[in-house]
């Protein structure tokens, strides 16, 4: 299992969400739990993939740290998302699209990037960025 299979399986969350924005949680090289964004549908404005993967595993662990795990997302987490991936100590982002490749697509994004969120944290989680990114692009067109 390499971090493109990991992103694949993403990309084919996100297809099915409301939102072109797809999340897989590893352990591993175990794939634990999948997501995409549910925001129109659930009328919650916090329904992104990243939370909606993590609500997953967290209740399915009855554990709120994640510690030790990577979260793959199609897009760089929001300001949300990263501050819920430290919150919840998710050991590495991947992600495919960045924020400013997303803002460039058109899409309402807060321009903060993930690592600034990391940063002014007590966190230290491995980021790695650009993962199928054009595949993740061409979600937003």
């Amino acid at each position: 299992m390499n971090q493109e299979y990991f992103m694949r399986l993403a990309l084919a969350e996100a297809k099915k969400g409301d939102g072109p924005y797809g999340a897989v949680i590893v352990k591993d090289d175990e794939v634990v739990a999948v997501a995409y964004n549910t925001v129109i549908r659930d009328n919650d404005p916090s329904a992104h993939a990243e939370i909606n993967v993590i609500r997953s595993l967290t209740d399915k662990l009855q554990n709120l740290s994640l510690e030790g795990y990577s979260i793959y997302t199609t897009g760089e987490p929001c300001p949300m998302c990263a501050a819920a991936c430290v919150w919840t100590g998710l050991s590495e982002i991947v992600y495919g699209a960045s924020i400013q490749d997303l803002i460039s697509a058109k899409q309402s994004q807060i321009n903060i990037t993930c690592e600034e969120v990391i940063a002014k944290s007590f966190r230290n989680i491995k980021v790695t960025k650009g993962v199928l990114k054009e595949e993740c692009l061409a979600l937003f067109k």
